[in-house]
């Protein structure tokens, strides 16, 4: 089980969008996480005719390490370290080390 799952809504701690939220769109085995209009790049693209792809400039998200990110916690309003521990009907879930609020329902 990972700390941070696709779909999470994290908080950037460090580079150049320290500070922005967003949410996880996607979590790459290496470890890095891309998310949603954090880390975003300009890709010169060259045209072809024969796919249907238009050049020009792109804007592209790359991925982020994970361990730049926090989990946002709505309650304190700020990023929270993630926890694991298993319920009393033998399930592992995250929580929030904070204030001990489960995250997986």
């Amino acid at each position: 089980m990972r700390r941070i799952k696709k779909g999470d809504e994290v908080i950037v701690i460090a580079g150049k969008d320290k500070g922005r939220r967003g949410t996880v769109s996607s979590v790459l085995t290496d470890g890095r996480v891309i998310v949603e209009n954090i880390n975003v790049v300009k890709k010169h693209t060259k045209a072809n005719p024969n796919a249907g792809v238009a050049g020009g400039i792109l804007d592209k998200e790359m991925p982020i390490d994970g361990s730049n990110v926090m989990l946002f916690n709505p309650a304190t309003g700020k990023g929270d370290r993630v926890g694991f521990k298993v319920l009393d009907d033998d399930r592992k879930v995250r929580y929030f080390k904070s204030n001990d609020e489960v995250i997986d329902a």
